[in-house]
């Protein structure tokens, strides 16, 4: 009778384990370089770092920003953005980005939104982001690296 007990608490802690829910996905912190072609003949190039959480399914809620230099005038800046990050197989993405970026001379603060979609293959990820730097609108390309 004791070995009968055992037995079923032991299936019971294994049925337990089996079914108990995974532990949930810890934040993503991400590294990233960025260049692009800014239609005021101007080009950008940025140095970031971002944090994503899990919000549901495919779906990341995160920011990212860091440090920017301004071609034509020589400026230094500041990119912020909010970014909602949708994976759609393991190995493509889009997302959506939008915050203030903010100038060291001239207009001091820019807005920015932006669509991006692009591949990513383990921690690194490489992709196209298309928006809108006031005044004019941009392209450029992304390359990450997530932690």
């Amino acid at each position: 009778m004791k070995l009968l007990r055992l037995y079923c608490l032991g299936g019971l802690l294994a049925v337990g384990l089996f079914l108990a829910p995974a532990p949930s996905q810890a934040a993503n912190i991400r590294l990233g370089l960025g260049a692009d072609y800014w239609f005021v003949e101007s080009a950008t190039f940025q140095f970031t770092l971002g944090v994503e959480t899990h919000l549901a399914g495919p779906l990341w809620l995160g920011g990212r920003f860091g440090a920017m230099l301004v071609s034509s005038p020589d400026t230094l800046g500041i990119p912020i953005d909010l970014v909602l990050h949708l994976n759609l197989t393991r190995q493509f993405y889009i997302e959506g980005l939008a915050g203030p970026w903010i100038l060291f001379e001239g207009d001091t603060f820019r807005a920015h939104g932006a669509f991006g979609f692009g591949i990513q293959s383990g921690k690194l990820s490489f992709g196209v982001e298309v928006g809108y730097i006031s005044p004019e609108p941009s392209i450029g390309l992304r390359l990450g690296y997530k932690f």
